[in-house]
């Protein structure tokens, strides 16, 4: 299949080939004629996949093809797209410049930790298309400096991730100020039971659109594993670490409090590491990923929702420090090590009560896990 045959306007065709694009991804050429069709999706996918384009093409097409409701004051929106964190708003919202860039349609970002001053002006300059996170809107919403009640299509963009991090009470309170009679988009890459029960409560006869997960790791990852009790795995992954302490590492726990306490733990004994998690505020994962990146602080504990999407070259070593029940999370976890043909190491901590999670990672793969020794 290629873009053309998905009825796609010209306009947004001739981006899509400047793009460097010819082939739609799975979840494109089958979430793009149902949005185009007016359809309520449920989509189910990971970062990585081409989900971003998969909605904001066929938003470009129906929005460009369909009268402008035009307000006096120009701040009315005819698209809202939200999600979860500054970083993905920015994304998106270049991607909706990238595509539609030949359409005239007008697209603005909103997000909280920066001054709202120049996102005011580009709202009352107008706008067709906003993506904003959840509590800079409700901040704008409540100073009658934007209104929904315009907008004809609603996107929930990484809905489990807006879960973690509490944003489902803010997006229920956005909710009410858009129109009843909408077209509504809602992807997850994980379909917890809230957010199957925040779908069942917005979606009105939703197609369903799911994506295969990877499942298969890159071939110049090593793999080990250590049969280590939960109370001995602090002390552990100290004595690793203090292997290559110059290495970059990326630790993965289960909880948000494990995050937190395996980070505090660590920096008391000296090994420079943060917390990344839902519940960390944008300007401290902001600033977590910037000196991770710069490998000022080398060692990043994170939960799997928080990390997603996490793009950082150069990490030497991923550990599971929890090993995860879901296998192709484990294959999405070393995913961030042996990038681009470099050599990269696994390393993950079973305990008596994971090894039945080791059977099914060991199974995925195919192989099994090289045995360790402390």
């Amino acid at each position: 299949m290629r873009f053309e045959d998905l009825r796609l306007s010209e306009p947004l065709l001739r981006a899509v080939r400047t793009a460097g694009y010819c082939t739609p991804t799975p979840i494109q050429s089958t979430a793009i004629p149902h949005v185009l069709a007016g359809r309520d999706v449920l989509g189910c996918a990971q970062t990585g996949t081409g989900k971003t384009a998969a909605f904001a093409l066929p938003i470009l097409h129906r929005l460009s093809e369909s009268a402008p409701r035009r307000a006096a004051s120009g701040s009315r929106v005819r698209a809202l797209v939200l999600c979860p964190t500054r970083e993905l708003a920015q994304q998106i919202h270049v991607s909706f410049q990238t595509y539609g860039q030949h359409t005239g349609i007008r697209q603005a970002v909103v997000y909280g930790g920066v001054n709202q001053s120049p996102q005011v002006r580009a709202l009352r300059a107008g706008v067709d298309i906003l993506t904003a996170t959840p509590g800079r809107l409700l901040d704008l919403l409540s100073q009658r400096l934007v209104s929904l009640d315009a907008a004809e299509i609603l996107v929930l963009d990484e809905a489990d991730r807006m879960l973690d991090m509490g944003f489902l009470p803010d997006v229920r309170r956005i909710l009410g100020q858009v129109p009843r009679q909408r077209q509504t988009l809602l992807f997850s890459a994980t379909m917890p039971r809230a957010i199957r029960q925040l779908a069942d409560s917005i979606l009105h006869d939703a197609v369903p659109v799911q994506v295969a997960r990877v499942s298969s790791p890159a071939a110049t990852v090593a793999h080990w594993v250590y049969h280590v009790e939960q109370p001995e795995k602090p002390k552990l992954l100290m004595r690793l670490l203090a292997r290559t302490p110059r290495s970059r590492a990326l630790v993965f726990t289960r909880t948000k409090h494990g995050a937190d306490k395996l980070t505090r733990h660590l920096v008391q004994a000296g090994v420079r590491a943060a917390a990344l998690h839902g519940n960390k505020s944008q300007g401290a994962r902001t600033r977590a990923l910037a000196e991770f990146r710069s490998a000022q602080t080398p060692v990043l504990v994170a939960t799997d929702i928080a990390a997603r999407g996490l793009d950082v070259d150069g990490i030497a070593q991923v550990f599971n420090y929890d090993l995860t029940p879901d296998p192709e999370t484990y294959v999405h976890r070393i995913g961030r090590t042996g990038r681009a043909g470099a050599t990269g190491t696994a390393v993950s901590f079973c305990s008596t009560q994971e090894r039945p999670n080791l059977v099914g990672i060991e199974r995925l793969l195919r192989a099994a896990l090289q045995r360790a020794t402390a």
